[in-house]
């Protein structure tokens, strides 16, 4: 197909196109002698091609502006929804994860470091204040630390008067934990603090944030040990209510 006519402007929103077409564009008149006469007066009989003009109308084409995805303008959700690979880590909850818990132990770790204690120290202090009474054996088992590991921390706590060591009344060999009320202050300052980070959390996200977080925390353990998990939740509650 040729060029249009320089002299064919764009006018309207419409331009014009000059080129071979195997029919007549527009005829103009007929003949006597029956042929007819094409544009600029060109003419032919049986002529497969000839030339022709027409007119191309340039009009705005309708887009949909929700069908326009500007990444700008996504919600968060959308953004992190797909950006994602399928098999690719859930890189957004691993490090939540990491930075939450980081600034979750960091209120009671400044509180920890006048007293020259860890977290170590902090963990012990936890689960004998929940649990008073509690053996060595199940201290280890909820800890996963090795004996000489938990042995230099308790020997701290009990040294310095925040935790009592008893015999069992029924097994001597049984080591028995208690925290003294010095013990129960200290253990009770450290969760009054985290429980405030917890509940400006909590208060953030509205109703049933709660029982949600308990779901989705629930879920993180491994599978065979979850029951015995809740129920040592559990029973820590109901002992720490009849009292």
């Amino acid at each position: 197909m040729g060029t249009g006519s320089p002299n064919m402007r764009p006018r309207d929103g419409r331009f014009c196109l000059g080129g071979q077409l195997p029919i007549w564009s527009r005829p103009e008149s007929r003949l006597r002698d029956g042929r007819t006469t094409g544009p600029r007066g060109r003419s032919g009989v049986n002529d497969p091609f000839a030339s022709g003009i027409f007119w191309v109308t340039k009009k705005q084409k309708y887009v949909n502006m929700a069908d326009i995805i500007i990444s700008g303008d996504r919600t968060p959700r959308e953004a992190h929804e797909s950006a994602a690979p399928a098999g690719e880590p859930i890189w957004d909850v691993i490090e939540l994860l990491f930075f939450a818990y980081r600034d979750f132990v960091s209120d009671p770790d400044e509180v920890l470091a006048k007293f020259a204690f860890g977290r170590a120290h902090h963990r012990v202090l936890h689960f004998v204040n929940r649990n008073q009474g509690m053996k060595v054996a199940e201290l280890l088992d909820i800890l996963k630390i090795t004996k000489q590991s938990l042995g230099r921390v308790l020997k701290q706590l009990i040294d310095q008067g925040y935790v009592v060591q008893k015999e069992g009344a029924n097994d001597r060999r049984q080591r028995l934990l208690y925290v003294t009320a010095k013990g129960e202050a200290l253990a009770m300052r450290l969760a009054d603090l985290q429980t405030a980070r917890i509940a400006r959390a909590l208060a953030e996200l509205g109703p049933g944030a709660h029982d949600a977080a308990r779901r989705f925390l629930t879920a993180l353990l491994d599978a065979d040990g979850r029951d015995d998990v809740l129920r040592f939740i559990a029973r820590a509650d109901r002992a720490r209510r009849s009292t």
